[in-house]
């Protein structure tokens, strides 16, 4: 257990620091592609939730399954705006 939290924290912290990195007028195209690898974290933290037995091991999976899920819905809204401002307007 002491390995799967060790590597979340290095994990949570490898990927703040890349993406805060990135310029900002590469942020919503990146944020956008990044929907699809959120997709793919919603699954896989699902299916490892579901598989341990440990308690602490099935809520950082529930955790990563609610910031995940937050990341695609996020991600969306903010694609749908940004091709709102590409739209003719009437």
């Amino acid at each position: 257990m002491l390995t799967n939290l060790i590597v979340f924290i290095l994990a949570s912290i490898i990927g703040s620091e890349v993406i805060s990195k990135v310029p900002a007028t590469l942020h919503t195209p990146l944020m956008s592609g990044s929907n699809a690898v959120s997709g793919i974290t919603i699954v896989g933290a699902l299916v490892v939730a579901g598989m341990v037995g440990d308690k602490w091991a099935m809520y950082i999976g529930m955790g990563a399954v609610i910031v995940a899920t937050i990341n695609v819905v996020g991600g969306f809204l903010v694609t749908d705006r940004m091709l709102q401002m590409f739209k003719k307007k009437a």
